[in-house]
């Protein structure tokens, strides 16, 4: 059985909630595998309807989700409140952007046979994948990453039907989740949900299971790439994983409200953000600050015992940095001390790659340097995450730090903190291994490219093409007709 621990005290909740079995997860894949048939050919503009009208029931039904969600997760009224219109803003969001009909990528190239070799007439797209896209939960955002989560949202407006494996931290949250978002649905079955860590398994290995997202541990992508190798054919496994998200504080950054900066971004949700700070490299002059923000700072409950020993082990591991500060843990059983550690350049640098692990929590490293020139080769050394930040007044004292953040993260910070991550047509949320397994990104317009395909169509009969690539295009969609954008 699945149940719900409180972790203000480390009791169960009450809820409990089977396992699901093979059968179980066999039965949601041909479910949600059927009722896709009929949503991958619904029109944008319907699509978009639903989702609208899932955004309105998660608003609507925000008084039943949120206690029962802060009984799972001690994350309180205001953050998952906020967490539920999030959710809701995320399906509104992608009802703008197949509305928009640019993720499409409609392109058109008329015939010319006075070419030599003649050219045929050659029309692309992308279009949703064949088979079910499965989404694995996140533990720190009950919705947002969640049920009601980005990953579900995207692939549902890209056409595709969505079996969720629940995370088990939050299992009453996810059924009450499910719940609310079929009932705006055309047909139920197209969000399919699961429980259980060998479910989890079978619906990696599903053969009707076309792409797999998930959001969590390096380990834990790790586990679900093995499965996903074990199958006879691959799929796409788009995993957003660690990440230390360095933050450089160059000589010139402004001193003012600095430290309180990152200590409030560091303790965040007790630290337990996959942009949470964890790694800054700073002149020795604000350490003493930064030393200060933290001890003044308190912790709050983790999510779940696991991940609180998980945040344990990894402060012992950096017990041979020196301990700058220690916050106070709070009140919870699960409750932790921020801890705030220091080294030098040199050190540290002697030290890679261990000691640049992410610790998931509120715990950071603080290296100190003497010359910013220094800082481009051990930067160089870090491995991938989804987010660098600078702190600089002068942009020409950052120009020789951009080519090597670059390519070390996929979202730079300008004078700003890196938790939070806004739903924008610009977003990127992914980054170089190990902070995610492709390219792509997880939130933002461009996240629903994950779950579409191109298919290109050659001397196709007009009354046969997808109307996005009908020369009349009745839609209004964006298109690129022989080379040129129009609309």
């Amino acid at each position: 059985m699945i149940q719900g621990f409180d972790p203000r005290t480390g009791q169960p909740t009450g809820l409990e909630l089977p396992e699901t079995d093979r059968a179980g997860v066999d039965a949601a894949v041909a479910a949600a595998l059927e009722a896709g048939q009929a949503w991958r050919g619904t029109p944008a503009e319907e699509r978009a309807r639903v989702l609208e009208a899932v955004a309105d029931d998660l608003t609507a039904r925000a008084e039943e989700l949120w206690p029962l969600a802060d009984r799972e997760t001690a994350l309180g009224e205001v953050r998952l409140r906020g967490e539920i219109g999030r959710s809701a803003g995320q399906f509104r969001f992608f009802a703008q952007v197949i509305r928009d009909g640019g993720y499409a990528e409609a392109i058109i190239d008329h015939a010319d046979a006075s070419l030599t070799p003649p050219k045929p007439d050659v029309r692309r797209m992308l279009r949703p994948l064949p088979g079910v896209v499965g989404v694995f939960s996140a533990s720190n955002f009950p919705f947002a990453f969640s049920v009601a989560g980005g990953d579900v949202a995207s692939a549902l407006a890209a056409g595709c039907p969505v079996v969720v494996k629940a995370h088990p931290g939050h299992p009453g949250t996810s059924e009450l989740t499910a719940t609310v978002i079929r009932s705006a649905l055309p047909s139920a079955d197209l969000l399919g949900l699961v429980h259980g860590m060998e479910s989890g398994a079978w619906l990696a290995r599903h053969p009707s299971v076309s792409a797999v997202g998930f959001t969590g541990s390096v380990p834990g992508g790790k586990a679900i790439q093995a499965l996903i190798d074990e199958r006879p054919e691959p799929i796409p496994f788009f995993g957003e994983l660690g990440s230390v998200n360095p933050v450089v504080v160059l000589p010139s950054a402004r001193r003012e409200g600095l430290a309180q900066g990152f200590a409030a971004s560091l303790t965040l949700g007790s630290g337990q953000f996959c942009t949470n700070p964890g790694l800054v490299f700073a002149p020795e002059d604000v350490v003493k600050d930064f030393a200060e923000a933290v001890s003044a700072s308190t912790g709050t409950p983790m999510l779940s015992s696991r991940i609180r020993d998980g945040y344990t082990s990894g402060v012992e591991r950096l017990s041979s940095l020196t301990l700058l500060a220690t916050g106070r843990a709070g009140e919870g059983a699960w409750a932790v001390e921020p801890k705030l550690f220091t080294t030098d350049l040199d050190s540290f640098a002697a030290q890679l790659p261990a000691v640049a692990e992410e610790c998931f929590g509120p715990s950071s490293i603080v290296v100190t340097y003497r010359d910013v020139a220094d800082l481009p080769g051990v930067l160089a050394r870090l491995e991938g995450s989804l987010t660098a930040t600078v702190h600089a007044t002068d942009p020409a004292e950052a120009a020789p730090l951009v080519e090597v953040l670059t390519r070390t993260a996929g979202r730079l910070v300008w004078n700003g903190w890196p938790t939070g991550v806004a739903v924008t047509w610009a977003m990127h949320h992914g980054g170089p291994w190990p902070s995610a397994t492709t390219t792509f990104t997880s939130v933002g317009a461009t996240a629903i490219a994950r779950w579409l395909a191109p298919t290109a169509y050659q001397d196709w009969p007009a009354e046969l093409l997808p109307q996005e690539l009908q020369d009349s295009n009745p839609l209004g969609v964006p298109q690129r007709v022989d080379g040129v954008l129009a609309r």
